[in-house]
């Protein structure tokens, strides 16, 4: 390690033209990288849900289906809107009254069950089936070319429209996410760090490893809108440990070394073998969400899990460069900081760590409690601003058509009409659903089936299905609407074992069953994965019980406020926010424990080793939470989007209940537990290095 030190040390300049000229491919690879912005295409492949999707895109167009909603327009008008939107590239139909019946017909005469589907008071709809899926980038452009179509009289709905709303205040907003993080890590540093030209340095050596990060991200293909949000602000706050590490490391070593590469070289060795384990327990943390079913966690675990690798590569090659190239300029602006000495709050742990532990034991109930029982929502509409054009449109969909959402339901073609017939109509019976349209509807008991326009049977009759549109008046993700999918789902596996019903709904309700078991699965590998590399950094039984406890409280602390402050959290925030947390902040545990343990080597009496390492080891861990708070609490701040919102919330939070806790709570565990520690740990204390500490002069 020594002499990978000395290169960097020797070689400064090298390192930092090669770590410029990188920055070239790093950039094109994240201009190259696709974002997806539909949560719902990361679901399993093999659920009826998904493959139901999967049919109505190759097989129907209509996996992205729009509905266009006009008010108080001349049919003329309508007939010419419905045209100019066929003509619009990657629209594969679109679909009106006129295409069954002539205009000059009144209205008054269609059947109910028709009119009521495409009309509404002055309202109408035209249904506009689009080539490709949702989120592919040629919809997201249709969908752009027909709003230029459209004017106050119209407004676009459906998954399509509220992925491209979603995408272009994503793409709005991620910036200033990034700008807001700077500027708040600058502010913690300024005031932390002994000079002002170190945050200068720190966040252009991470800035050069996100964009690292996000530039290697093409190699997956794509990344989620959520993952793209979210990278940079993460990676800034999880990798700053690393530089604040480094830098004491090199004040230190520059007293005792007469070059300063002499200097930075034992600050490198030393500093690679001091992250080691407090990386690997945050590359677990995030590793642990790719045990999700749900593909979003693998997304989320792969990009950060690589950040936090990039971020400690950086940190022993880019900064240490940067260091030796402006050492002169930064002990030049050196400055006092405003952190305490922590004198106080050592005394007061170590004289009341007795009811330190008591809290501990006694803020679990609530905590607990809160946690279990904090509400949760799946819709993705639920994340996005309500004055956004796509949401308003869903609304009147719900005000005035009475349709929250559409099942599609997919039969086999050759079952014959009178069935077909049969499971419309108990379709129609269940509980919530406002009416249906298939192929039956439209031909009646008298049309022959030859007469029937080859459009009206494209739209229901393809690749052998036969599909059936039933508009239900629930929300997905509510009970009921989940209740009644399962309903629909009985009522067509009983003519058809492999039909399937897709959709909004279904596919909401597969990611809530989802969530639910990905919520366990990564709770469990996340603490379990944490637990074995602490017991193997500190060879010992008893350490990572402690400290995964420590942790846990103040997880179970930031997910329990929700609760008790009546907020309900995207179901995303639930899976992801307690492994981050553990993975990110117990570091922090990590480095207290390891001084706790290097105090008690020096000769001192547990308590006076406590204080030592407390005083020692606080500055670092409030500067480090401090400055994940100030990343991700600015994205908070700004936020239209709810999902990102809340989830900046919860970690800029939990980084701030992680600190108060291993500063109070974790010193009073280690304090009482040290006599089994010592017992279930190999080389907790050392006879040969007391003995050694006593004897150095003071």
């Amino acid at each position: 390690m020594k002499r990978f030190g000395k290169f960097i040390s020797e070689h400064n300049v090298l390192v930092l033209i090669i770590g410029v000229a990188l920055l070239i491919p790093a950039t094109l690879g994240m201009i190259g990288t696709k974002i997806n912005y539909d949560i719902l295409s990361y679901l399993p492949q093999e659920l009826d849900s998904t493959k139901g999707q999967t049919v109505l895109d190759k097989v129907y167009s209509d996996a992205a289906t729009s509905l266009l909603i006009v008010e108080g327009m001349e049919e003329k008008d309508i007939v010419k809107l419905k045209e100019d939107v066929k003509k619009v590239d990657g629209v594969e139909d679109a679909f009106w009254i006129d295409d069954a019946l002539d205009i000059s017909i009144p209205k008054e005469v269609l059947p109910d069950k028709i009119k009521n589907n495409l009309y509404s008071k002055d309202s109408t709809m035209i249904i506009i089936k689009l080539k490709e899926s949702a989120a592919s980038e040629r919809t997201q452009n249709t969908i752009a070319s027909i709003k230029k179509l459209m004017n106050k009289q119209c407004f676009l709905s459906g998954i399509s429209a509220i992925v491209k709303d979603t995408k272009d205040l994503a793409d709005r907003e991620t910036p200033l996410y990034v700008v807001l993080a700077v500027v708040f890590s600058t502010i913690v540093l300024l005031l932390s760090m002994e000079s002002a030209l170190v945050p200068v340095i720190f966040l252009i050596a991470i800035g050069m490893g996100i964009l690292y990060n996000m530039g290697t991200n093409i190699f997956l293909g794509e990344i989620s809108y959520i993952t793209k949000a979210l990278a940079a602000v993460l990676q800034l706050g999880v990798t700053m440990d690393y530089s604040i590490f480094l830098m004491h490391r090199y004040e230190e070593e520059l007293v005792n070394h007469e070059s300063k590469k002499e200097a930075m070289t034992e600050a490198i060795s030393t500093t690679m073998l001091s992250i080691s384990g407090s990386s690997l327990t945050t590359i677990a943390g995030f590793l642990a969400l790719c045990t999700m079913d749900l593909a979003l966690g693998k997304d989320i675990g792969i990009v950060m899990a690589k950040g936090v690798v990039i971020g400690v590569l950086c940190a022993i090659t880019i900064l240490p460069a940067f260091i030796l190239t402006f050492d002169k300029l930064i002990h030049k602006f050196k400055h006092r900081t405003i952190l305490p000495e922590f004198k106080k709050v050592s005394y007061l742990v170590i004289n009341h760590y007795k009811a330190f532990i008591v809290i501990f034991i006694v803020a679990f109930i609530p905590a607990i409690f809160g946690a279990k029982n904090t509400s949760v929502y799946y819709n993705l509409d639920e994340s996005l601003p309500k004055d956004m054009e796509s949401i308003v449109a869903t609304n009147k969909l719900k005000d005035e058509f009475n349709m929250m959402t559409t099942h599609f339901i997919l039969v086999n073609d050759e079952i014959p009409p009178y069935k077909l017939k049969e499971i419309t109509s108990k379709i129609e019976k269940v509980d919530g659903i406002e009416n249906v349209l298939s192929y039956d509807k439209f031909i009646g008991p008298t049309i022959p089936e030859e007469f029937v326009p080859d459009k009206i049977r494209d739209i229901f009759k393809q690749g052998g299905y036969n599909l059936i549109l039933a508009n239900s008046k629930y929300k997905s993700a509510e009970e009921a609407e989940n209740i009644q999918i399962q309903e629909l789902t009985d009522i067509v596996k009983a003519y058809d074992e492999k039909a399937m019903v897709a959709g909004e709904g279904a596919l909401t309700k597969d990611l809530i069953n989802i969530a639910d078991e990905d919520f366990k699965k990564v709770s469990i590998a996340s603490t379990l994965a944490i637990f074995i590399i602490i017991l193997l950094v500190f060879k010992s039984v008893s350490i990572p019980v402690l400290l995964v406890s420590a942790i846990e409280l103040a997880i179970q602390i930031n997910m329990g406020i929700p609760y008790y402050t009546g907020t309900v959290i995207p179901f995303i925030a639930s899976i992801v926010i307690g492994t981050i947390q553990l993975g990110a902040t117990v570091d922090y545990a990590i480095l207290l424990t390891s001084r706790f343990k290097e105090e008690l080597n020096r000769g001192y009496e547990k308590k006076e080793a406590m204080r030592v390492a407390l005083e020692g080891s606080a500055k670092s861990i409030t500067t480090s939470a401090l400055t994940f708070f100030g990343a991700t609490g600015g994205v908070a701040l700004i936020s239209d989007m709810a999902l990102i919102k809340s989830l900046c919330l919860l970690i800029a939070r939990g980084a701030l209940i992680s600190m108060v806790v291993i500063i109070l709570v974790l010193p009073s565990l280690l304090l009482v537990s040290e006599g089994i520690i010592s017992k279930t740990s190999k080389n907790w204390k050392s006879e040969e290095k007391i003995e050694e500490a006593k004897n150095i002069p003071v």
